[in-house]
């Protein structure tokens, strides 16, 4: 189980950065690699260097990109750096004025390239402390960070020769492809071929790498092979990840004992997750009296203004208790920090000018004592 954990929650597994880890799971993978082939229909790559299970998901969400990243030209910086470093040999150093003059031919009618810009130098930064934060290259001499004052500082950097690991292999080709809506058609071309296959491992992707697994139609595929093979999907994932499975009327989720929980949680113990679940607690509560109505499909679709007022409601009963950044924060910024928490977490999405609430917004709710407005007001 922990192998398996260890593989999900790592990009990889790096022999030079963690040996202890790497060994452990390298002997343990024997007892997992079945499942991650089979259900999940995962590569693996196992050599000398990585252990690594190449993670893709049912279908593209938006919380799924690169964390350190805030730009679409963060993106582009990458994939440029990525391509210079299939040019380089294993441990080749190299400068980094050669790095930047490479990215401008690279992306060359891609994006127009400014060293000169601050936001520029900011997302190269960004892009080669994550280059070394999972150890793509290695700075031997000066600092990425000094890039952000300006590119005329040296870096000498070392090509570790992880970068062919960091792209998936794929068996067409994507020379044509604009967009992540090409690949999910492609997946969808290959589901038609094989769809009993694709369907297994499209219900076991989105059970293990998404909060949640929805369906609006009871003749949906994937839920009726979910609830037809609802035991032998909870052995796997017992076995395997641990976890217990969830299934409603429209929604399924593989939900963590607080004890055996890995990767990114919902909740932790952060002021935005718990305002969350308070307002979580007020979206229920709404839907129970019949305030909010559910919809066929299990959501509630309620317009951006009346959100609005529910979440401030809910800041100024409770911000006395909530840490002085969010208790000060504007308006307009509160609201874009929490509906941006509750996409990442599937609880909501925002549609045509309408904010639809899912039903994992009401899966998981929290509440401060009865009396704490009492103890307020005595304090």
């Amino acid at each position: 189980m922990e192998a398996a954990r260890a593989l999900i929650e790592n990009n990889w597994i790096d022999k030079k950065k963690d040996k202890e880890l790497y060994g452990k799971v390298r002997r343990e993978l024997p007892k997992c690699q079945k499942f991650f082939r089979e259900q999940l229909g995962w590569t693996i790559i196992n050599n000398e260097q990585i252990l690594k299970v190449e993670k893709v998901p049912a279908c593209a969400e938006s919380y799924m990109g690169i964390t350190d990243f805030t730009e679409r030209r963060d993106y582009c910086l990458f994939c440029a750096v990525l391509a210079f470093l299939e040019d380089k040999e294993e441990q080749e150093q190299f400068l980094l004025s050669e790095l930047v003059d490479m990215l401008e031919l690279q992306l060359k009618g891609v994006m127009d390239v400014d060293w000169t810009s601050f936001t520029q130098r900011k997302s190269l930064v960004r892009v080669l402390q994550f280059c070394e934060n999972i150890r793509l290259l290695e700075a031997y001499e000066g600092s990425s960070e000094n890039v952000s004052g300006g590119i005329g500082h040296e870096i000498l950097y070392e090509n570790t020769g992880l970068s062919r690991y960091m792209a998936m292999n794929f068996a067409y080709s994507i020379a044509d492809f604009q967009s992540w809506e090409d690949f999910e058609r492609q997946q969808h071309l290959e589901r038609e071929a094989d769809r009993g296959h694709y369907r297994i491992n499209r219900v076991y992707r989105q059970m293990a790498a998404a909060p949640a697994l929805y369906w609006s139609q009871s003749d949906n595929p994937d839920s009726i092979y979910l609830k037809n093979h609802r035991q032998w999907i909870q052995k796997n994932f017992g076995e395997y990840l641990g976890g217990q499975l969830h299934v409603h009327k429209n929604t399924a989720f593989l939900v963590m004992d607080e004890n055996e929980s890995f990767g990114e949680k919902h909740p932790r113990e952060a002021m935005l997750p718990e305002l969350v679940l308070l307002l979580c607690g007020w979206i229920r509560e709404k839907e129970e009296k019949g305030i909010w109505k559910k919809r066929q499909d299990g959501c509630i679709g309620v317009s951006v203004k009346e959100f609005q007022e529910e979440l401030y409601h809910c800041r100024d009963r409770y911000k006395k208790a909530w840490s002085k950044e969010y208790r000060d924060m504007e308006d307009t910024k509160l609201l874009a920090a929490v509906i941006s928490y509750m996409k990442s977490w599937m609880m909501l999405d925002e549609c045509d000018g309408e904010i639809v609430i899912y039903p994992a917004a009401g899966k998981i709710i929290g509440s401060y004592p009865g009396d704490f407005e009492t103890k307020e007001k005595n304090r």
